[in-house]
């Protein structure tokens, strides 16, 4: 078992006592080459850099009397976002990291609902800042990451960090609340999950991922969401990997050569899309596809925030990539159980942390341990209904094999059921017909009393297969899942989409 740290303050100290010379965090910047044009290269920041650079944040951010409050945080993931969050949570305030794809509008609600009093921003929500000002009474202070900015009265986080004095004599205590992070909000009201320094830095470092100091790992997922910020950001400073920014999901493929990392964290649809592509490439010799792809140096995928078919780990292990599948939730900082290099299950998300015990109460998995939140900011009421006794109720729907390994089924809030009384999993219809080559999105719902799917088909691949009458095809496909359904899971109604359903930012389809 991995050694557990407590606070966050004492993960990156103990990373940067272990680790101090060696990359922190590689980053792409433009510079002028050669005959003055500008070229893409690689910057990087010490484990050393990254803390001083946070603890003199946190400095600044006492010297303007924010101390154990709440600072909001917006921007796309970048060196100024991670050592700014570092130095909100090691300095004693509580970090609210907020979704950049939001509107404005959302956001100011955001930052409203978690009693915000300063706003850290990138360049990209200079508009959101301006807008913040005026409906977010709240706010003392507004912090851009960058040097300039040209919202008015507005501060320089990077000044700052220059012109502040020595750290204060403080540290945080495992049970300081160290941050508050809204759900993503599929089935409804997004809600704050307050999360402790323990809560964080125990769940971090429980989950072994196979992690040696200098592992290159690539960040591709959206930095406020808690699968990336905690098992990219605070599981990769823990063990002294080199962390590096993908700026951007169009230019992951141009991004993998730069970084040559050695693992990625993905959600399935980015494992899905991936499969597609190489399945194009399946005439090619699998050695040297990988080698053109990922660079003979890659070697690990990890999956989470939703079902991945296991027959993409069968594929990818003919590329020689293992693809670790775990589960988690915003709730539980955010992972409850995972897949390992020493104990793995095909289609099961692994066994549960050491940290954190699981059992099933009427087919719900309940959760109890170092990593369960404190409760939703400011919702009592949706807090007494989800904890009970310590237990959260994931809301999800599974079970525990005689191995130990947990297996998910449904979604208990999504259950269909049938006018005979039958409970149905619409994600076990949606994972079946969801395995055909030509179903890109599929969403199980109930229509009028009976299983509707609704299909939003891959166009490309129907134009290179020359498939004309669609709707027809994938009637076929729905007839040929019928064939082996039990009557009351079948689906009756077939409904084709034009366009991709709406999605949160770890690309979950948004339900209701």
């Amino acid at each position: 078992m991995n050694e557990l740290r407590s606070t966050i303050y004492e993960l990156l100290v103990k990373a940067q006592e272990a680790y101090g010379t060696l990359d922190a965090i590689r980053y792409k910047v433009k510079e002028a080459g050669d005959g003055g044009k500008k070229e893409t290269k690689v910057a990087a920041k010490t484990y050393t850099q990254l803390r001083q650079d946070s603890e003199h944040f946190s400095a600044a951010l006492n010297k303007l009397g924010e101390q154990g409050k709440h600072i909001a945080l917006v921007g796309a993931t970048s060196y100024s976002w991670i050592a700014g969050y570092y130095g909100i949570v090691n300095g004693g305030s509580v970090a609210v990291p907020l979704d950049a794809n939001l509107p404005a509008e959302d956001l100011c609600e955001l930052i409203n609902r978690a009693d915000a009093t300063t706003f850290l921003y990138d360049a990209s929500k200079e508009n959101v800042a301006l807008m913040a000002a005026e409906k977010c009474p709240r706010l003392q202070h507004l912090i851009a990451m960058e040097e300039e900015t040209d919202v008015p009265n507005a501060l320089s986080m990077w000044n700052l960090i220059a012109e502040a004095p020595q750290r204060p004599a403080f540290e945080p205590q495992p049970e300081d609340l160290a941050m508050i992070m809204f759900t993503s909000g599929t089935t409804g009201k997004s809600k704050g999950v307050m999360l402790t320094h323990r809560n964080l830095a125990e769940n971090a470092t429980a989950l072994d991922m196979g992690y040696e100091p200098g592992t290159v790992l690539m960040s591709v997922l959206p930095i406020h969401h808690a699968y990336c910020l905690s098992m990219d950001i605070l599981k990769g400073t823990s063990v002294g990997a080199v962390i590096c920014i993908n700026d951007s999901l169009l230019r992951v493929a141009k991004n993998i050569k730069l970084f040559e990392p050695n693992m990625i964290l993905m959600v399935p649809l980015m494992v899905e899309t991936l499969a597609k592509k190489l399945e194009e490439a399946s005439l090619i010799p699998a050695p040297l596809v990988k080698i053109k792809v990922f660079g003979k140096q890659f070697h690990t995928i990890c999956s989470g925030g939703a079902y991945l078919n296991p027959a993409y780990i069968d594929l990818f292990k003919k590329y020689g990539i293992k693809i670790l599948q775990g589960y988690g939730m915003t709730e539980c900082a955010p992972v409850i159980s995972a897949n390992s290099n020493s104990a793995f299950k095909a289609g099961s998300v692994g066994r549960c942390l050491p940290n954190c015990e699981v059992k099933i109460v009427d087919e719900e998995i309940w959760v109890k341990g170092t990593s369960v939140m404190q409760g939703y900011y400011q919702m009592p009421e949706e807090t007494s209904q989800t904890l009970e006794d310590g237990w959260l109720k994931t809301g999800d729907l599974g079970y525990i094999d005689e191995d130990g390994f947990l297996f998910l089924t449904g979604r208990k809030k999504n259950l269909i059921i049938t006018p005979n009384g039958e409970n149905v999993s619409p994600e076990e219809i949606e994972n079946k017909i969801g395995a055909h080559r030509l179903v890109q999105e599929v969403l199980v719902r109930d229509s009028e009393g009976v299983i509707e799917a609704e299909i939003f088909p891959d166009y490309e691949y129907a134009s290179k297969k020359k498939i004309k009458d669609l709707q027809a095809q994938l009637q076929s496909v729905i007839d040929d899942y019928n064939k082996t359904a039990p009557l009351y899971k079948r689906v009756f109604k077939l409904k084709v989409r034009d366009v991709e359903f709406e999605k949160n930012t770890t690309k979950k389809i948004k339900r209701f």
